[in-house]
């Protein structure tokens, strides 16, 4: 892990994404390595040939975002205000090519993302693969995994 220069976190603005972030921190600290935290604007709504009214969807959809948005934000603020620099990159598009794009163009070492979609519902709002990522990915990748009580890594 010498080699470590460049972590990105990716978030998938959700609750659990936080321990993605606290490990990114805690690791970037240990190793003297930059900090990144990609947001990823994905809009599943956007999408042509829907005939189905999704306004209560697209409405929580955008509860859940914001409500994960303002607890990152929190995480980030109270790291920044220990003299901990992190940079925030936000992207629109769909997710895994602006990750894998990212990625390639921040020269990234470590990936760390969450290993497993929280509901299936996410997915569809998200849009993430992680078997598409890892097959993809020209980074070494962690995967955190939550689990009741506790972080997994």
């Amino acid at each position: 892990m010498e080699n470590i220069k460049r972590i990105l976190v990716v978030s998938r603005m959700t609750t659990h994404c936080r321990e993605a972030v606290h490990l990114g921190i805690s690791l970037a600290q240990k190793y003297d390595a930059e900090l990144s935290i990609l947001h990823v604007v994905h809009n599943p709504f956007g999408l042509e040939g829907w005939n189905v009214p999704l306004v209560t969807l697209e409405k929580e959809y955008k509860k859940v975002f914001e409500d994960a948005k303002a607890d990152l934000d929190r995480v980030i603020r109270e790291e920044k205000a220990k003299g901990f620099p992190i940079r925030e990159l936000i992207k629109k598009g769909e997710p895994t090519k602006e990750i894998l794009k990212t990625v390639k163009d921040e020269k990234i070492d470590l990936m760390i993302l969450l290993a497993h979609e929280e509901w299936r519902l996410e997915h569809f709002l998200f849009g993430r693969s992680n078997e598409e990522l890892v097959r993809m990915m020209p980074c070494s990748i962690l995967f955190v995994k939550k689990e009741p009580g506790r972080v997994r890594w």
